[in-house]
């Protein structure tokens, strides 16, 4: 606030729900020695409406929690995603002049973009297809010429890869299950049928007692698995990547280094790149459900000798074969276009592709029903060798991708980035992983269920031998045993990362009074405030967490498929006759890693089944959405969809709009994944349209997390890019808050992490933010360390919420509304508070001489008034007298 403005309305008292009435007239009045720059507005004819439009963070809220207003209204949108509006504001367009000195506030509601409709809670079994989708817009920053452009090319097909990889391996894990375990293996024993009723048609010497029908009609299972998989997908893509982009929303900037990625037109438009991708997955896990039929029939044609049923088998190989091909060269040919909105399609690859694979399937399991009298089921299908290849096959692709990865930094490095370039890797390496604990629990699970009925005691307490039951591959039971000691050494690594932050408690609690001149100390209210601190700073510690589980995973993943290929055995077995301690824990590790998937199974369904049902739950899974769906499907199309390419859209078309019909300021909001959407819409507008619009950021992951994660997308090119393009931003944050942070790269404000650590004396003397920085912070949090008469209750610590209550908020929005009046206008407001004319007694002010300027240069505002470019400067002079930790 300005040193003797007026005291402003709180944010309660201006954002009345009531409507506003008009002026009325009064007697004239002296006005005060200085004016807030709203206060010039108001005496300053014309005066253009002013908008906010807030944008919610993740977990999401209800329009009336965001507008502090039950009351509220639908402005446009449907029942998914809409903007809303006060009660009161609803005509405010058709009045001004109630709102002069006071923006509109809307509200834009996405959270049921995530959350909406029970049938999220199917999302849980796209999870690692989720997270091997991240994997591919974390890839390094590059430059736009040189070798870079082949390094992305190739990190995007082997992200590709590794997407198509995941596709097989969940197809293959249902394969395992209804054909192997099922079909093959339980239906081929009697003694597994003869306790099952519902499998008695199977048995052997009934008509579907055929090994080769067994299997024809097993594989129905794994078929409308894929099928689910493509129902899914081309539903979510209808519904978002189908929606074109606004006509000339955004213009490609002349740069010699290129546009920014976000400001690309076809950016949030992936209709082409899913649709090709959609068809080669659904076309791939048909083919494998076929390769699982025909491997068997054919292998038991070649050695029964009937030429012309072997004649057939070769013939569907081969055709196998080239579908295999024809997939590949569709997953690698072509990448993302976003130079511009592309609305082709490729025909030939969307329908002959997958149509093709499901009229090979139909042929096989044609082929596979055909009469062969005398063949009988024995031993296992070769599933060891399939999840043995689609394993070593994902470890050489995860290698391959961190040499790319790693040449990409070299040619751009940048500290900030995360894990030096490999957070792209690490995560592609998570979502391997977890596709291998998902597929190989399910597979786990069926068969201890089927192997209940086994082991029966004889009489006279002799063990009678147990029939054979179902097993699934050995591969998977070495999967489950190196399950507890990857979870021992994660549990050290968060003993570690605690340890940490207790001490850092006890260092930042003795400094923590001082920073609130005039308040007694209290030890505990000390220890809360430094605990938040600390709390927070541990978020940057988080990619070396992510790369020790990493690394871990890839070599205990390495060393599970080394000794499952070795030895053939399960680790218990394959441990007998070494030492005890070694085979005892062999055999522990392999139970326990077993009894540790079953209860992850059971809660990862009770957990869907509970999202199902309880709207609640679901908006808490909603929050794993928000963060992870909203980057476009550019590696895996059966990934839950971006709900930013309908999101970005939408507030794109709202700020184009508005500003267009109404000619008024319009400031854009957003709290935590909200300032992400932001950004990326303000990314999104016309130059036109841009200088009309102010980015107001809070609790803000655009740097400290996007950053980091996503340098491609938001390093420091494309954030000084998008300074150099918006003429108005402000970011606010907290060293408590664990999310948000500092925006802008090379700023003076301390980074969370040095903020929670600098001493007091240091805060204190820790000069203003630099003139080219965007950022305020840290902002005191709490406001208040006891109670006081402005404070009587403890004031909470808020941490990552409710910015809007620290005075900074409207400050800063006030601001970036002033600058965006205009030069003319900046120039009536000057010339209206140069005629002001002192009250009464008070001081008179002299004016500091204005610096001369060339007859081409305009001259400079007012001192009282902000500096032609907000962000550039802070809201306010040193020494304002606010709280402790909101000045600039």
């Amino acid at each position: 606030m300005l040193v003797g403005a007026p005291i402003l309305p709180t944010r309660a008292e201006a954002d009345v729900p009531d409507r506003p009435q008009p002026p009325q007239p009064q007697q004239p009045q002296q006005p005060p020695q200085s004016l807030h720059p709203l206060a010039l507005e108001l005496l300053t004819p014309p005066r253009p409406l002013a908008l906010e439009l807030r944008v919610h963070g993740v977990h999401g809220a209800p329009p009336d929690e965001l507008l502090g207003d039950p009351r509220t209204v639908r402005i446009t949108g449907d029942s998914t995603a809409a903007v809303f509006r006060r009660a009161a504001d609803v005509d405010a367009e058709a009045h001004p002049e109630w709102y002069a000195g006071r923006p509109v506030v809307e509200a834009y509601c996405w959270s049921r973009l995530t959350s909406g409709n029970g049938a999220r809670a199917l999302w849980l079994l796209l999870l690692p297809f989720m997270v091997v989708n991240l994997a591919h817009w974390a890839r390094p920053a590059a430059p736009a010429t040189g070798p870079a452009p082949r390094a992305v090319r190739a990190y995007g097909v082997l992200v590709r890869v590794l997407a198509l990889s995941l596709t097989l391996l969940l197809i293959a894990a249902a394969c395992e299950v209804a054909l192997d375990l099922l079909a093959w293996q339980c239906a081929g024993s009697g003694a597994c049928t003869g306790s099952r009723s519902w499998l008695g048609f199977l048995e052997p010497g009934r008509w579907w007692g055929q090994p080769g029908r067994r299997l024809a009609l097993g594989a129905l299972v794994p078929a409308a698995l894929t099928g689910l998989l493509w129902y899914l997908s081309n539903r979510t893509w209808s519904a978002y990547e189908s929606q074109p982009p606004p006509a000339g929303a955004a213009v490609p900037l002349a740069r010699p280094d290129g546009a920014p990625a976000l400001g690309r037109p076809g950016f949030w438009y992936g209709r082409r790149i899913v649709a090709r991708l959609r068809a080669a997955h659904t076309a791939a896990g048909l083919l494998i459900v076929a390769a699982a039929v025909a491997a068997p029939t054919a292998r038991h044609d070649r050695r029964a000798g009937v030429p012309v049923l072997e004649a057939l088998g070769w013939a569907v190989e081969a055709l196998l074969a080239a579908g295999a091909v024809a997939v590949a060269w569709v997953v690698c040919r072509r990448g993302r276009t976003e130079e511009r909105a592309d609305h082709r399609l490729d025909r030939a690859a969307v329908t002959l592709l997958p149509g093709s694979a499901l009229a090979l399937l139909a042929a096989v399991l044609l082929y596979a029903g055909w009469s062969r009298p005398g063949w009988t089921s024995a031993g296992r299908l070769p599933g060891d060798f399939a999840f043995g290849v689609l394993m070593l096959g994902q470890g050489c692709c995860v290698l391959l991708l961190a040499a790319v990865a790693v040449r990409l930094y070299r040619l751009a490095p940048d500290p900030a980035t995360a894990l030096y370039g490999l957070g792209g890797p690490a995560i592609a390496m998570l979502g391997c992983a977890l596709g291998g604990v998902m597929s190989g629990g399910i597979a786990q699970r069926v068969a201890d269920w089927l192997d209940g009925a086994g082991g029966a005691g004889g009489a006279g307490g002799a063990a009678v031998p147990a029939p054979p039951v179902p097993a699934p591959p050995v591969l998977l039971s070495w999967q489950a045993a190196v399950l507890p000691p990857l979870l021992l050494v994660l549990a050290l690594l968060a003993a570690c990362f605690a340890v940490r932050g207790v001490l850092a408690r006890r260092r930042l609690a003795a400094g923590v009074a001082a920073e609130y001149p005039g308040e007694p100390p209290d030890v505990h209210r000390s220890r809360r405030i430094a605990g938040a601190r600390a709390a927070a700073a541990l978020t940057d510690s988080a990619p070396w967490f992510v790369a020790a589980v990493s690394g871990i995973t890839l070599l205990l993943g390495a060393g599970a498929l080394a000794g499952a290929w070795l030895s053939g055995k399960v680790p218990g077995e394959a441990a007998r006759g070494a030492h005890p301690l070694l085979e005892t824990a062999a055999r522990a590790a392999q139970d326990a890693g077993s009894w540790l998937i079953g209860l992850g199974i059971a809660a990862f369904i009770a957990w869907g089944r509970r999202a199902y049902r309880d709207p609640a739950a679901r908006r808490t899974i909603g929050v794993l959405w928000d963060v992870g769906t909203f980057w476009p499907r550019a590696a895996h199309p059966f990934a839950p969809p971006c709900y930013a390419e309908r999101a970005v859209p939408d507030l794109t078309w709202r700020m184009t709009g508005w500003t267009g019909r109404t000619g008024g300021r319009l400031v854009i909001s957003g709290h935590s994944q909200g300032s992400v959407l932001a950004a990326a819409a303000v990314w999104q507008l016309p130059p036109q349209v841009r200088r009309r619009v102010a980015l107001l950021t809070y609790g803000s992951p655009l740097r400290r997390l996007y950053g980091r994660w996503f340098p491609a997308y938001f390093g420091p090119g494309p954030i000084a890019a998008l300074h150099a393009d918006i003429d108005c931003w402000r970011n606010l944050w907290r060293a408590t808050d664990p999310i948000g942070g500092p925006v802008l790269p090379g700023s003076r404000a301390a980074a969370p992490a040095q903020a929670a650590a600098a001493p007091p004396q240091a805060a204190a003397a820790a000069p203003a933010p630099a003139a080219d920085s965007v950022d305020r912070g840290p902002l005191a949090d709490p406001l208040a360390y006891g109670r006081s008469a402005r404070y009587p209750l403890p004031a909470p610590i808020l941490g990552h919420f409710d910015y809007q209550a620290d005075p900074a908020f409207a400050a800063e929005r006030d601001a970036l509304l002033t600058r965006l009046a205009g030069p003319a206008r900046r120039a009536r407001s000057a010339a209206v508070a140069a005629s002001v004319v002192p009250a009464p007694g008070a001081p008179a002010t002299t004016a500091a001489p204005a610096p001369q300027a060339s007859p081409a240069t305009p001259a400079p505002p007012a001192a009282a008034l902000p500096a032609p470019r907000v962000s550039r400067e802070p809201a306010g002079p040193e020494g304002s007298g606010g709280p402790p930790g909101t000045g600039g």
